[in-house]
């Protein structure tokens, strides 16, 4: 009787990602000696200190990623070998993260002042005065404690609902330093930062995940666990290199016109880092047509380990690439823009009209992309079930595109446009997504639609998205939110707290704050409604009385905040409006009561559609429950009617 003998190991993944880290930061230094003519000791050390920043940060992502969602937990819930090794990895590369994110600080401050780091780590008092002045010096701060949570955690959690957690933790923690870095300044930045976001994060979950990929694929050897992580990794890796591709365009055309690409050390280095991304994109190829076709077929992981060594050294050049890109000057703009453009990124032309609000679109990377994809792939779920001849109702598919529709001109028509530059026009954006959005999406019944479309794990089939579904609406979280008080509190309260605290005040000369409100909006006004009048199930199943009493008791709250807006005496973001300087919005307070009127007024065709939705929910309810009544006792009826016949009989006997 012969034994099969284990599949022989591929090369060790370690070494790989020791020498990774330096040869990048060598990328790095080499690029800004020949780009960046104050390219001297200290800004060489700063950058390899910026590199060690970033390859933590990929590697912490791409772990996370790796152990929550490409390799399944065990029936109980607790993280499995493969996913615990690479939970404990991110532990591990959460804290170079932190460790260099803080480093960072002295390098950027002195920069800052133009004196060197150690000046400024001998002189804290003077680095902490100026890490208060500087938002990026806090960016990185903020980085780092985000690093510093997850390092912790990841050595005590063993739960897959937790390492999801972390996950979505470490890609917040990747944002703030890109929101705040050159990007974030001048003309068009806008479009500048919000791609730089989109590119970071598709680095952050290929690169990462890649190596995670490597490490598990060098352990196991072979087998079904292999074969899903490759199939959901190679989906993911593809779906990142399109959103780099197209990311990593729009960051270049707003930086360096193409007339100029080489003429600048800026173009140069844009150049490096397409061709780099060329090349990476031919190595996805050959591991789709090699690597991963062997391991379907039952083979060992060895080739995709030696394929993926040497992509993961050209990922790691590219982030040395990026981080010469991130210290080296862009080409100068050929004009001089005006305080409205350096402010919000674009021009105003002129004031807000009927037909400028309706055609002069900016197009929202952010929102207008999620509300297409968001509309995309609601489409390709109602598809599947026609394909497979099932039923869904067009109602529901009218309401989700239509709202998609109100995300997309909320963000990217003029009214989007307009919205940082004038408090009225903000409250339309403000109130069509808080409140005419999320009632259109949880009428469109997603998760209803997801949980139909989505194939099922089975009993013993490695959990998929529409597992991982099912665990979010069925997780503490969901149940928390969802409950009719914390709903309540977080829909109306939100509101007084954001203008009435100084916070909005704050926010207004952040696009990064810009982009969180409008998040928040969105969010807090689906948990609202989503219990009243979703068709999803919720958590929470409330009686329909308990329903109607929530919205009711949520006008008052919402016409007491419009009015207090109508009647103030004092300009909520007046600073921030007067820099500006629109010749059109001479009247602060005027443009302010507009909003307030706005707000007052807004609710009213969002509480149609609600009270209308929520009147016919409760009448099919009522429906429903007469139709079970009748048939149970249509079943029940012959055994009453001889129960009272055996009783008549009985006392007939009797007398």
């Amino acid at each position: 009787m012969s034994v099969e003998s284990p599949p022989r190991r591929g090369p060790s993944v370690l070494p790989l990602v020791i020498i990774a880290t330096p040869f990048a930061a060598l990328v790095a230094v080499l690029l800004l000696s020949f780009s960046a003519a104050d390219a001297d000791l200290d800004v060489k050390i700063g950058a390899v200190v910026r590199v060690g920043a970033d390859a933590g940060a990929v590697l912490t992502v791409g772990s996370l990623l790796f152990a929550a969602f490409l390799v399944s937990a065990q029936k109980n819930g607790t993280l499995a070998a493969g996913g615990y090794a690479a939970l404990r990895a991110a532990a591990w590369s959460s804290l170079l993260w932190c460790v260099a994110a803080v480093a960072s600080v002295p390098f950027l401050v002195g920069d800052a002042v133009g004196r060197s780091a150690w000046s400024m780590v001998t002189n804290p008092d003077l680095m902490f005065n100026l890490v208060g002045a500087l938002e990026q010096a806090k960016a990185w701060l903020l980085t780092a404690g985000v690093a510093l949570f997850v390092s912790i955690a990841a050595f005590v959690v063993l739960s897959w609902g937790w390492t999801a957690v972390l996950f979505v933790l470490a890609v917040f923690g990747v944002l703030p330093v890109p929101m705040t870095g050159h990007s974030s300044s001048g003309g068009q930045h806008d479009l500048a930062s919000n791609s730089l976001v989109f590119h970071l994060v598709g680095a952050s979950l290929w690169v990462g995940g890649l190596v995670a990929l490597m490490v598990f694929a060098r352990r196991v050897g072979r087998g079904e666990e292999l074969r899903v992580a490759v199939r959901r990794f190679s989906a993911v890796a593809l779906v990142c290199w399109i959103i780099m591709a197209a990311s990593g365009v729009i960051n270049a055309w707003v930086r360096v016109p193409v007339r100029e690409l080489f003429s600048f050390s800026y173009g140069w280095l844009v150049v490096a880092k397409i061709a780099a991304l060329l090349v990476l994109g031919v190595f996805g190829y050959l591991h789709r047509e090699r690597s991963i076709k062997a391991i379907e077929a039952g083979g060992t992981g060895n080739l995709l380990v030696r394929l993926a060594g040497v992509e993961v050294l050209i990922m790691f050049a590219t982030i040395g690439i990026a981080v010469a890109l991130a210290r080296t000057p862009p080409p100068p703009l050929q004009y001089l823009p005006g305080q409205v453009e350096l402010e919000l990124g674009y021009p105003i032309d002129g004031p807000p009209t009927l037909v400028s609000l309706l055609t002069a679109w900016r197009f929202d990377l952010i929102f207008g992309t999620l509300a297409i994809a968001m509309a995309v792939l609601y489409l390709m779920g109602v598809r599947r079930l026609m394909a497979r001849g099932d039923e869904w109702p067009m109602g529901r598919v009218v309401a989700w595109l239509a709202g998609c529709a109100v995300i997309l001109f909320a963000t990217s028509s003029g009214i989007g446009r307009y919205a940082p530059a004038m408090f009225s026009v903000h409250m339309e954006t403000h109130m069509m997504l808080s409140m005419l959005a999320p009632v259109l999406l949880v009428l469109g019944g997603p998760v209803t639609l997801a949980l139909r479309a989505l194939p099922v794990a089975g009993k013993n089939g490695t959990p998929g998205p529409r597992e991982w579904l099912l665990a979010l609406v069925r997780s503490p979280l969901s149940k928390f939110l969802t409950n009719p008080i914390v709903a309540l509190v977080l829909f109306v309260g939100s509101f007084y707290l954001l203008y009435f605290s100084g916070l909005f005040d704050w926010a207004l000369d952040k696009h990064w704050a810009h982009l969180l409100m409008s998040a928040h909006f969105l969010l807090v006004g689906y948990i609202f409604y989503w219990p009243v009048i979703g068709i999803d199930p919720s958590p929470r199943r409330l009686p329909h009385i308990a329903r109607l009493g929530m919205v009711f008791a949520s006008l008052p709250f919402h016409a007491f905040f419009g009015v207090i807006l109508m009647s103030m005496q004092t300009v909520v973001g007046e600073q921030f409006y007067q820099r500006l300087g629109l010749p059109w919005t001479a009247d602060l307070l005027s443009d302010q009561r507009l909003g307030g009127g706005i707000a007052w007024a807004a609710g009213e065709l969002p509480l149609l559609i609600v009270l209308v939705a929520l009147l016919i929910q409760w009448a099919r309810a009522d429906d429903r429950e007469a139709r079970r009544q009748d048939r149970r006792a249509d079943a029940e009826g012959d055994t009453d009617r001889e129960a009272y016949n055996a009783m008549l009989k009985k006392l007939s006997d009797q007398t």
